[in-house]
């Protein structure tokens, strides 16, 4: 095999009565014992090896009494029941925690917004250790590649557990794939990282702990993709496949006694639509009212579960079967409770920061926000962070407009080059993200990739407002009324409709870059909207400009292909030529057909992905990939900088982030389920 990591696969269970208690092991305070195959974890046997140990594991006090606020839960058997056989050893950062408290959490909306939140909570096959290099187990104890990258074989944990106690197997891998993922019924459209080059694997159960995914071709960047994305590689089969015909033959039968249309209909009053995992749940539809619903939420693995749900937030309890504990036996997760709070003004989230009432924040935080939030850190209790951001703001023109004079003018490429270079990145770094940033044009990676020539990086980003006129009078976009503004080639007024969700990008850019067109004469008006109001005209493509932060990393590009594949994103981010997409999702039968230089881009990242990275081959296709995107000018960068990370003193085993960034899902890399409340 040319990639085996496995971890605490070669050991055997240790109960010999020799062996004292297990020391109480911290990365700040190994107390003497080595560190295992992983950073910061253990497999329990590997652990109980190295330190000459027995682990004896502890419950939370408090998990009956949450327990029964999960309906559909029976009651609590004892911890070895509830732990698999093989647990994973979680080594905190400071302290060995202590149970109990409320995590208070703010969010934008139910959809908008939550992704910092989400992550406190979220688990998947593997995941990146704190590093954001090394990939560690989470769900699974190990994985195995074959010596080309086309088999991937994951080996779980024996009796490892949902929340309501039903066995979890490689049954739920596979079912999530070929029933939820790939059944056009429930998503209409497979996502591109369920895909190798356009095709489905062959995902093989093996046996209870081993699944096994048969690509068609090499795709190394599969395991990233597990260990960095909020889309979980799992689904309750005992729950949502009673409700599917494929699975169940009297599904149909069994939703329409519920008051349901069909089997899918509940699975997408539970599931969604989408593989986002805050799809609000039952608890706001007709199931809820439903005689015969076994619960509100159907079963996570996840260290907490939602258990009440209205319009102003959720409220979750700890996982009474979560698969971790720490180094004293400890099932994880410490905090008993989280709460969500949905608040849409910024300002107002601003002021709940400030006063102290959320205990974790980095998703809609901007820098603007970085000063005022600071001047109260000693009062309130609280620690800002500055970090570096992984996205960049990015402005894209609807290249497929619905407007067709638009459309065109939006498509030629000198007026894009006009407005990349009319934009004053200094001036934007300066007022906007107080001198701490690096003007650059988007090339979708980020970090840069050494494959990168750095002339790319800065293609078409110096400011030069006159070679801006230039280009824009070479188009006939020109002033013909006098009023000081341009038209379109036909005489029609041409003003730009600039709508703005602070979710993602700061007004005082947008408007900064709004002056900017201005001083060229592009007219433009300036609108903040909430993230629903923005994403929902944007996939209708009714917006002239979409804008957005915009990036991912190396280790993610490698597992998905949206940013290079129309409309180059997904729902939740800035996307463009959704008419294009279009085309190509439909083989020609709707939308409008992409230029060639797109077609390119999408069968140079199948090769990407095929090839193993750092290689001449691939470096070749990373720098031919950029080039083309840069030159293209669909996206539009300004300035990466850094952005804020909050979190309440009280909030222990808090460690300091490596970016502020959605890429490696968030606090997902820093072992949120550690984390423990002293107040």
């Amino acid at each position: 095999m040319k990639r085996l990591l496995l971890s605490g696969v070669a050991f055997v269970a240790l109960t010999s009565s020799a062996f004292a208690a297990c020391p109480a092991v911290t990365v700040s305070d190994p107390m003497g014992v080595a560190a295992g195959a992983f950073p910061q974890q253990y497999e329990l046997a590997e652990f109980q090896k190295i330190a000459s140990c027995t682990l004896e594991f502890k419950g939370n006090p408090a998990s009956d009494a949450l327990n029964a606020r999960i309906r559909g839960n029976g009651a609590l058997p004892d911890m070895a029941a509830r732990l698999p056989s093989e647990p994973l050893v979680v080594a905190p950062y400071d302290s060995i925690g202590k149970y109990g408290g409320v995590f208070d959490a703010l969010s934008n909306a139910t959809e908008a917004g939550t992704s910092d939140f989400m992550s406190t909570r979220h688990v998947n096959l593997v995941r990146y250790s704190d590093d954001l290099q090394t990939i560690v187990p989470n769900v699974a104890k190990g994985w195995e590649w074959n010596d080309d990258f086309t088999q991937l074989t994951f080996f779980l944990r024996k009796g490892h557990k949902w929340s309501d106690g039903a066995p979890f197997t490689a049954e739920d891998v596979k079912f999530w794939y070929d029933n939820l993922a790939l059944d056009s019924k429930v998503r209409e459209k497979p996502k591109d990282y369920v895909l190798v080059g356009g095709e489905r694997m062959d995902v093989v159960v093996v046996d209870a702990e081993t699944i096994q995914f048969n690509l068609p071709s090499p795709k190394p960047g599969l395991l990233s993709h597990f260990a960095n994305h909020y889309a979980q590689a799992f689904q309750p089969k005992h729950f949502l496949g009673q409700f599917h015909p494929d699975v169940n033959a009297d599904a149909d039968k069994k939703a329409k006694a519920l008051g349901f249309d069909d089997g899918r209909a509940v699975i997408a009053a539970y599931y969604g639509n989408s593989d986002w995992m805050d799809t609000p749940s039952p608890l706001l539809s007709a199931v809820d009212k439903v005689a015969g619903m076994p619960a509100d939420t159907m079963p996570t693995l996840e260290s907490h579960i939602i258990v009440a749900e209205n319009t102003e937030g959720r409220h979750l309890v700890a996982n009474p079967y979560f698969f971790q504990v720490d180094t004293a036996g400890n099932q994880l997760p410490y905090i008993n409770e989280q709460d969500e709070l949905y608040v849409a003004e910024s300002e107002v989230r601003l002021l709940k920061l400030i006063n102290s009432e959320v205990d974790y924040k980095s998703q809609s935080l901007n820098l603007d926000h970085a000063p005022l939030m600071m001047e109260s850190q000693e009062k309130g209790n609280y620690t800002v962070d500055l970090k570096p951001e992984i996205a960049i703001p990015t402005f894209s023109f609807n290249v497929t407009s619905a407007d067709l004079e638009k459309r065109k003018v939006f498509g030629d490429l000198k007026f894009r080059q006009a407005m990349s270079v009319a934009m004053n990145r200094d001036e934007i770094n300066e007022v906007v993200f107080f001198g701490l940033g690096a003007p650059q044009q988007y090339i979708a990676f980020s970090p840069t990739p050494s494959f990168v020539d750095k002339t790319t990086e800065q293609h078409m980003a110096q400011f030069d407002p006159e070679m801006a006129k230039k280009l824009l009078d070479e188009m006939g976009v020109v002033d013909k009324d006098g009023d000081g503004m341009r038209e379109l080639p036909n005489g029609d007024r041409l003003v730009l409709n600039m709508q703005v969700a602070t979710q993602a990008m700061s007004i005082k850019l947008v408007e900064l870059v709004g002056q900017n067109w201005k001083d060229v004469g592009i007219d433009n008006t300036v609108k903040e909207v909430t993230t629903d109001e923005y994403r929902s005209a944007q996939s209708a493509n009714k917006l002239d400009v979409m804008m957005y932060a915009k990036s991912q990393p190396l280790a993610v590009i490698l597992g998905i292909s949206e940013l290079f594949q129309p409309p180059f994103d997904n729902y939740f981010n800035l996307r463009s030529g959704m008419l294009w997409g279009e085309y190509v999702d439909s083989n020609g039968s709707a939308g409008v057909k992409p230029p060639q230089y797109v077609y390119d881009m999408m069968a140079d990242i199948d090769k990407f992905q095929a090839a193993i990275v750092g290689t001449d081959a691939s470096n070749e296709i990373g720098e031919r990939l950029v080039k083309t995107m840069a030159e293209s000018l669909l996206f539009i960068g300004t300035v990466k900088a850094v952005a804020p990370i909050y979190h309440n003193n009280d909030l222990k085993n808090f460690t300091q982030f490596k970016t502020q960034s959605y890429a490696y899902y968030r606090s997902y890399p820093y072992r949120p389920t550690q984390w423990f409340l002293d107040e």
